[in-house]
Parts: structure tokens; C-alpha cells; sequence
């Protein structure tokens, strides 16, 4: 919902240089929470790692009509990440232990599509209320969204069915054994090359649209989610089906070709497709690889596996977002170099995903093949 505005309520604030530091700083914060992310949730359960999540993000959207100062804006973006650093571990956790193995990537693209119909709507909402009524109204707006969110999590029950550990300090002490999942290193790669044009977008493509005439800079973003929300589910059950590397190879490629597209494009509807094709591709890509990733987690390190997922996408996210920003430099001369850096970093990931050997197909026992 707010993303989209941020770049110009930075500009705003005297900032316009820095706007590489929007999504780097935040993703920064989420890559770093992380390790105790994962570590919380197989210690204390996958609820309280979601509501934490939910209340940061609460207090950061309140906050940000207070703090209108570039230190304050800033400071908020690294305190923000830690709402993404906790609740989707949580999240994906919480799922991978109530669904049968066998329908992993189906469940990944459920949760996935869930996720994208809230990233299709709320840039065109962000954008129309800041329109109508003020970005203060956004960002309130924002918070009350994570409000529902609390609530409903407050209504679920605990799935962690290892042994609950006590509050205590000593949880948050993590050990270099926490801080990465080496059964995952390879989803990790492919997801750090593939995510770092997924920062460089949500950097570069507000100005981009602007550049090509589209005012509600919302609306670029709603045509990257709305793709998105399209593939999930077909993809996440078609690595089921065929696996999650060959499903990965095609929607590694089609990152490369739409990066392509978005950096040539002189129209606005030449922009549209690359977005779109990089919906597809990218919608296709995440449940594939969190499915890959806690296929090949160890049970009671489920929490830590997906976490360590997802210290990469941020890695590559918030490499994507400064880089870009900083290739950018607010010309629109350099939108061509920044995203072809993306594309060759996408190829770099086909060529590691050609050298990895088939993963064995899960077969669903009898006793779950109706669930």
C-alpha cells in the first residue's frame, strides 16, 4: 500500500537521493530478524512470531506522519523490516506443518496468492486515498490493516509440535547453527540471484512509470501483483506434479526475458508487459522455491530453513534496491543498465539451476491422499 508513494514522500522530505535506501534499509532490518525468526518460531510457536510482526508494522505506519524528518523517515524503514523479518516465516511455517507433503508447492501458491491479492490492491488503494485524502490517511489506513491481521492470528491455534520453550532472554542468543540451514543452500542461491530484480522494481519502477506518463504509480505495481496472483496457484501444484527445479528453470528464464522487456520499454504499454511478464514469472518462482526449501528442511528446523530462505531473498532484495538506486542516479538514461544487471543475474541462476541434480518426486501416503 505505501511503497508506491514513498519515493516522492521521501523527495519530499528532501531525500530524492536516496531513495535506493526504501527498500535496502527495510530489507536489510528483515534479513538481519530473521535467524530469530526462525530460532522463535520452532522455540515458542509460529502465533507469536506472526502477531510480533503485525504490531511493528502497526506502530511503523502510525509513526510515519510523526517522524518527517530524513533520520526519522529512516529509521522507520530499519524498525519496519522487522515486520516482514518475522510474520512470513510465521506464516509459512504455520502452513507447512497442517499440509500434507505432497501438496507443499499448492499450499505455497495458496498462501502465495493470498499474499498477492493484498500486493494487487493495495498500491491502487494507497495511491487513490494519498489522492483523495493525504498520505497521512495512507499510512493510517496501512496501520489498521495490521490490526485485522493481529486480531485474526490472535483466533488461530499453535501448530509447533515440538516442545514449547519459555520466554527468556536466552531465545534470543543465536548460535552460528541459527543463523543458516545449510540443507537449503541451494534454493538460496537461486533466490538471491532471482530477488535482487525483484528489489531493483520496487525501486525503480514508481519513477519508471512517471518517466512514461502514468500518474497513479500504483497501478504499475497492481499489474506486477495482479500476474502474480494469476500463476501462484497453477505453478505452486505444478511443482507438485513435476518438480520444483524443472518449474524453476522456465520461471528463472521468463525473469531474464522480462527484464529485458522492462528496460527497453519506450511505451506505456511496453512497460505494462514486462511487468506483467515478471508477475508471471515471479509469482511462479516464490511458492516453487519455499516449497523446495521445506521439502528439504529438517522438521524441527522447519522455522530455521525458512528463514534462512528468506535471509536470501532480502540479501538479494536489498542488493537489487541500493545498487539500482544508485545506477539510477534519477536519470532515466540508466533504466536500460539497471535492469539488464537483473537479467544477467537471473541467468546466472538458470546456469546453477541446470547443474543441480532431479529431487526425488514426494509420494502422498494413503492416509492423506484425500486431504
Amino acid at each position: 500500500m505505501i511503497i508506491p508513494e514513498l519515493p516522492e514522500f521521501l523527495t519530499r522530505l528532501g531525500g530524492a537521493d536516496y531513495k535506493g535506501l526504501i527498500i535496502s534499509l527495510f530489507t536489510l532490518t528483515a534479513m538481519i530478524s530473521r535467524p530469530f525468526s526462525g530460532k522463535l518460531a520452532d522455540r515458542l510457536g509460529r502465533k507469536p512470531v506472526i502477531i510480533f510482526g503485525g504490531v511493528v508494522c502497526l506502530i511503523c505506519s502510525l509513526f510515519y506522519p510523526v517522524l518527517t524528518t530524513l533520520y526519522g523517515f529512516f529509521l522507520l524503514r530499519i524498525f519496519h523490516g522487522f515486520s516482514t523479518g518475522f510474520s512470513p516465516t510465521g506464516v509459512s511455517a504455520y502452513v507447512s506443518d497442517v499440509i500434507p507433503d505432497h501438496r507443499r508447492g499448492e499450499a505455497m501458491g495458496f498462501i502465495g496468492t493470498a499474499g498477492a491479492i493484498g500486493m494487487a490492491s493495495g498500491p491502487a488503494v494507497g495511491g487513490a486515498v494519498a489522492n483523495l485524502f493525504g498520505l497521512n490517511a495512507m499510512f493510517y489506513l496501512s496501520s489498521f490493516f495490521a490490526f485485522v491481521a493481529i486480531a485474526i492470528t490472535l483466533g488461530l491455534r499453535e501448530t509447533l509440535k515440538s516442545e514449547k520453550h519459555e520466554v527468556s532472554f536466552a531465545l534470543l542468543k543465536i548460535n552460528k547453527k541459527d543463523l543458516f540451514e545449510p540443507r537449503v543452500i541451494a534454493p538460496c542461491v537461486v533466490m538471491v540471484l532471482g530477488a535482487y530484480a525483484y528489489g531493483a522494481v520496487y525501486t525503480l519502477l514508481p519513477d519508471f512509470g512517471k518517466h512514461l506518463g502514468i500518474q497513479n504509480k500504483g497501478l504499475v505495481f497492481t499489474f506486477l501483483t495482479m500476474a502474480s496472483m494469476l500463476v501462484r496457484l497453477i505453478a505452486g501444484k505444478a511443482s507438485d506434479i513435476y518438480g520444483r527445479i524443472p518449474v524453476l528453470k522456465t520461471t528463472i528464464a521468463l525473469i531474464a526475458v522480462s527484464m529485458l522487456v522492462i528496460g527497453f520499454a519506450n511505451r506505456q504499454w511496453v512497460l505494462m508487459l514486462g511487468i506483467s511478464l515478471y508477475g508471471l514469472a515471479q509469482g511462479s518462482t516464490s511458492p516453487t522455491l519455499l516449497a523446495w526449501a521445506t521439502d528439504l528442511s529438517h522438521e524441527e528446523h522447519r522455522g530455521r530453513g525458512i528463514a534462512s530462505l528468506y535471509i536470501s531473498m532480502e540479501l538479494g532484495i536489498g542488493l537489487g534496491a541500493f545498487i539500482s538506486g544508485l545506477l539510477y542516479d534519477n536519470s532515466p538514461a540508466n533504466f536500460l543498465t539497471c535492469f539488464t544487471i537483473c537479467a544477467s543475474f537471473s541467468l546466472a541462476a538458470f546456469v546453477f539451476l541446470l547443474m543441480q541434480r532431479p529431487q526425488p518426486m514426494v509420494v502422498p501416503a494413503r492416509d492423506d491422499v484425500e486431504l
